[in-house]
């Protein structure tokens, strides 16, 4: 668990620092996480991805249509857990709720993001989805982490 500090008061009173937790922080720290989505029939489909963190939510991206969209046009219900880019989970599972973003100004946060954790990497990944035309096939998850 990740604990950051607000700072509070003035100061003619004194300042003083208020912990504050934060799932969202703490799994910021890793590259990947496993994000499961759940079939029809209630089995669980876990997908190690990139993701960034902005505000309280973290941001996915992938490919418009993968298992993954078409899972969570279904049901919102997911998990998420850190994990090494294989896909091996390392640490605790969290109950989560994901959905698909189509809001523009979501969408350049959400990318903004992205661009901000994994630099030059990302911006290699976004020039070869220009070049191959799949940038335009993206689409971009948003999960509330419970």
């Amino acid at each position: 668990m990740l604990v950051a500090f607000v700072r509070r008061g003035s100061p003619r009173t004194g300042w003083y620092h208020q912990p504050i937790v934060s799932v969202v922080g703490d799994l910021d720290h890793h590259r990947y996480i496993s994000l499961s989505t759940f079939r029809r029939n209630g089995a669980e489909v876990a997908t190690p991805v990139w993701f960034a963190a902005s505000g309280a939510r973290l941001y996915v991206f992938t490919m418009g249509d993968s298992g993954k969209v078409k899972r969570l046009r279904h049901t919102a219900k997911a998990r998420v857990a850190p994990s090494d880019s294989r896909g091996r989970v390392q640490g605790a599972a969290r109950a989560a709720t994901a959905r698909l973003i189509a809001e523009p100004a979501v969408i350049d946060r959400a990318h903004g993001a992205l661009r901000a954790k994994y630099g030059w990497q990302m911006r290699v990944a976004d020039l070869f989805s220009a070049l191959t035309g799949r940038a335009r096939r993206r689409a971009y998850i948003e999960i509330d982490v419970e």
